[in-house]
């Protein structure tokens, strides 16, 4: 083992003995190199007449660029813009993601978490996680009605088992009574569990309400205390989209960050999805658990082990986007901003409810329940998703997503408000043309 790896070791130890049990094979070899990176950095500060340290090239004592990539860049300086990023991120945006996770989760208030490491997207900050908490045949517990790539980060590349449950019960709530027997069912049989927590939840837009929130809680903590050690990851992609009042509008990060020292919230969250910059893929990793000793230093043991793994895997994220989303959040309207687009997505969501209402729609599908970020499903009672996709998108250029058998996917955030009820009755149509081809 690298004595960095070593060191940061020792540190992690010393904060919370049990996070190390937590830790992958691979997260107790990972370390930040001091070599190249390090130099660099030293020279950065001292290094005042000439520094042949860092792999860019440099003209007139500015990063060298071509000016027809600059004239599609506005209000960026090269530096800003085209050099390399540190592979923990920006530490201006780091510090100004913090800062606005703490204004949009009020239960973090007294509660130490690490500063964010910028992720490429959520997706790298799931590959990033599984990389430095996961080893083959850990298992994750999650809901049978998922994200599709869930199973290619935790399962196919890092070999972990995928331990299911049903996401609703009955009466259209939070199925507690499957979450717990999965998450009990688990710990009896290991040391360590890693529970997903993905809320506004893809792909059937639902949140959590406060009461279900408070007994997810609870029975974390309840199994904590029997001795296993639990990895809490939220996936809080589509965050701030929620449109009923009664939900959950906190990361569940922020109420199990500090409950228990077995219990280790890890909250991945970013720009993509909620300031609408998708394709620019700012996406950040935060951790929190209770911790002895001085919590910063512990934190940055972690967020070495992190951009180590980043160093070693994509070097460092993109500078101009990191740039343009800090360029944004410090820039003045940005929140009002933020609230117009919400409410517009929020109108369309209602727009979906009003629709489905109609008793047209009943003996064609069921609507599972949906109050919060992208997506809505149907579950289909006499046609099979995917035959009945197919049809629609041949015979009417309408595109959905089938999931298994029996369920549809609709983005509504990409359908206007007034295209919404067309697009149902289109697909009314298509059940109807299915059946009566089977008559």
């Amino acid at each position: 083992m690298n004595p960095l790896a070593r060191e940061l070791n020792k540190v992690i130890v010393e904060g919370n003995p049990y996070l190390m049990e937590m830790l992958s094979e691979i997260g107790k070899n990972l370390f930040f190199p001091k070599g190249i990176l390090s130099q660099s950095a030293e020279a950065k500060q001292k290094a005042h007449r000439l520094n042949g340290t860092i792999g860019i090239a440099k003209e007139e004592g500015h990063a060298m660029v071509l000016p027809n990539i600059m004239a599609s860049i506005s209000g960026l300086a090269p530096e800003e813009s085209v050099t390399y990023a540190p592979s923990f991120g920006i530490p201006a945006l780091r510090r100004q993601w913090r800062i606005a996770m703490y204004e949009k989760n009020p239960s973090l208030a007294g509660r130490e978490v690490s500063l964010p490491v910028v992720t490429n997207g959520i997706t790298h900050g799931l590959s990033t996680f599984a990389d430095v908490w996961l080893d083959p045949d850990d298992v994750v517990i999650l809901p049978e009605m998922m994200w599709g790539n869930y199973n290619m980060i935790f399962s196919v590349r890092k070999h972990a088992q995928l331990s299911k449950y049903e996401l609703f019960n009955e009466t259209g709530g939070f199925n507690l009574e499957a979450f717990e027997a999965q998450v009990r069912a688990e710990a009896e049989k290991r040391d360590k569990i890693c529970v997903l927590l993905n809320f506004p939840q893809n792909p059937s837009g639902y949140t959590i309400t406060e009461t279900e929130a408070m007994r997810i809680i609870d029975i974390l903590l309840s199994v904590a205390e029997t001795g296993t050690n639990i990895i809490t990851v939220s996936d809080d992609a589509y965050f701030g989209l929620f449109y009923e009042p009664e939900i959950l509008t906190e990361s569940l990060f922020s109420r199990i960050c500090s409950i228990h020292p077995r219990l280790l919230a890890v909250k991945l969250d970013g720009a993509t999805k909620e300031d609408y910059v998708w394709g620019l893929r700012v996406g950040f990793i935060t951790y929190g658990c209770p911790l002895k000793g001085d919590d910063a230093i512990i934190y940055d043991a972690l967020e070495r082990k992190t951009a180590g793994c980043i160093r070693g895997n994509i070097s460092n994220c993109s500078h101009l986007s990191q740039s343009i989303v800090f360029k944004s959040m410090k820039s003045p309207g940005y929140s009002e901003q933020k609230a117009a687009k919400s409410a517009i997505l929020m109108e369309r969501a209602r727009e979906v409810r009003s629709v489905l209402s109609d008793p047209k729609y009943n003996d064609a599908w069921d609507v599972y329940p949906f109050n919060s970020g992208y997506f809505m499903c149907i579950r289909l009672k006499t046609i099979e998703s995917e035959k009945l996709r197919l049809h629609i998108l041949d015979e009417y250029g309408v595109g959905l997503i089938s999931l298994g058998a029996h369920d549809l996917r609709v983005a509504f955030s990409c359908i206007e408000k007034e295209n919404i009820r067309e697009l149902f009755d289109i697909v009314l149509k298509g059940v109807k043309d299915l059946e009566q081809a089977t008559v």
